[in-house]
């Protein structure tokens, strides 16, 4: 499943389609006549439906840095369906959005318009005092680290339950939202050693 996610449907829908045409051109010069209706019918419609997905792509954001083997065992263990879902959707190709979470910035009030809206630029995985966390890194010029305090409580309201939110500003133009997951005392004791 997230192999799947990770391909661009635009590029294959051209790829497959590109191919088809071709050989549908080929067969039309050769004179063969059942793949040249095959790659007419087939490939045109695919190079059509792939520049549309093409058009209204949004690539995956990267992860920053590469995320351990100890963060994905505490992924498995800690993390909250609301985490995995919001990283799985931000790391694979989206169609027809201008921007990743901008729905969810829209309503927390983070997005008074296109322009000022924040942009996810990265995204990365960590353990802050042993708890699984889920960072997600903007590049906000327009918002300032104020504005993002303010809506905290918000913000960790949307993301929850069992997240805290945590914001930084590491950089000048650039806001940190640490989503860190609040495991249960007995999910705590048994990570410990």
């Amino acid at each position: 499943m997230e192999t799947i996610s990770k391909i661009s449907w635009g590029t294959l829908g051209l790829t497959v389609g590109g191919i088809l045409t071709i050989l549908g051109v080929t067969a039309y010069i050769t004179d063969n006549a059942v793949l040249n209706l095959a790659g007419f019918f087939y490939g045109i419609p695919l190079v059509l439906l792939g520049l549309a997905l093409k058009i209204a792509e949004l690539k995956p954001v990267p992860f920053s840095r590469p995320t351990s083997e100890e963060i994905l065992a505490l992924r498995k263990r800690q993390a909250t369906p609301i985490q995995n879902q919001v990283r799985q959707d931000v790391t694979r190709y989206r169609y027809g959005q201008s921007a990743h979470l901008d729905e969810s910035l829209k309503r927390l009030g983070l997005s008074p318009s296109e322009k000022e809206r924040p942009v996810l630029k990265g995204v990365r995985e960590t353990a802050i005092e042993g708890t699984y966390a889920l960072v997600l890194e903007f590049e906000s010029s327009l918002i300032p680290l104020v504005t993002w305090q303010q809506k905290q409580e918000k913000i960790e309201k949307f993301f929850g339950p069992g997240v805290q939110a945590e914001l930084t500003q590491p950089q000048q133009d650039r806001i940190d939202l640490i989503l860190t997951a609040m495991p249960k005392a007995t999910e705590i004791a048994s990570a410990s050693p």
